[in-house]
């Protein structure tokens, strides 16, 4: 992880109100970065610095919505033109919500989240690219899912969209390799969040937050390409992806469904 050594580095982190983003956000403040903190909810960010005891001038609050791209690259330029260019990038903000593909109604829901957990990656990136390359340096992070290894019941919408994000993450981490642009995946297992809190099926190896942003940083900082977390999980996720159809879907039969989106907005 290459930075500026006039200031203290920058991290552009979204999804920074809640869960995986803000204990990210949290760490790096330790670690004596200053932040770019983008979410929807400006107010919760806020409250949370302001109950942390952030130094004003080490971080800044940028209302944006990742779904819509013209929104999270307007919050990049601001944060470009405020705080300068960011030596990170994480990519988190996400949503969860189970679809019926039998339902029209749920043909919008995973349209939304497609727009969310994978457009969202590539337009919280975009920005950014073109003048890290010009320095020459610079992080790209995005926050994918073991549930991008394989499908769910349920949950194809969100499987989709997190196994599109690391294939597409890989084909940028090819193209940047020598610009001095590093591209990281971060693979979570389950991590005790808002997101999570609502599922109706086992969670084997569940992370607090704040446990989680320590092994996440760990791997961000020695330049992974991708790391699954925990490492149980990771192992985990090898034999799904090795585990013949048949088996993989007897293994699923009566597995309860993620949530329909109604159900969990």
């Amino acid at each position: 992880m290459t930075t500026c050594a006039s200031r203290p580095p920058l991290a552009f982190i979204t999804g920074a109100s809640s869960g995986i983003g803000q204990a990210l956000a949290w760490h790096c403040y330790q670690q004596g970065w200053s932040l770019a903190l983008v979410a929807r909810r400006g107010r919760v960010m806020a409250q949370w610095a302001q109950e942390r005891g952030l130094q004003a001038s080490r971080f800044a609050i940028y209302e944006a919505d990742v779904g819509e791209p013209d929104s999270i690259i307007a919050a990049a330029l601001r944060c470009e033109q405020q705080q300068g260019l960011p030596d990170l990038v994480v990519a988190n903000a996400g949503i969860s919500w189970g679809v019926d593909t039998s339902l029209r109604e749920d043909i919008d829901a995973m349209r939304k989240v497609l727009e969310v957990n994978t457009l969202g990656v590539a337009a919280t990136f975009h920005p950014f690219i073109a003048p890290m390359v010009r320095r020459g340096s610079g992080q790209l992070v995005a926050i994918s899912s073991v549930a991008g290894l394989r499908g769910l019941p349920g949950h194809g919408a969100y499987c989709a969209s997190k196994a599109a994000v690391i294939a597409y993450c890989e084909s940028l981490r090819i193209e940047l390799r020598t610009n001095g642009v590093q591209v990281t995946t971060v693979v979570p297992g389950y991590v005790d969040t808002p997101l999570t809190r609502g599922n109706r099926y086992a969670m084997p190896f569940l992370l607090a937050p704040q446990v989680f942003a320590e092994r996440a940083w760990r791997a961000i900082a020695a330049g992974r390409s991708l790391a699954i977390i925990p490492w149980q999980m990771a192992w985990v996720g090898r034999l799904m992806k090795i585990l013949p159809n048949a088996l993989f879907d007897r293994l699923l039969v009566g597995r309860k469904r993620k949530h329909r989106h109604l159900g969990n907005p």
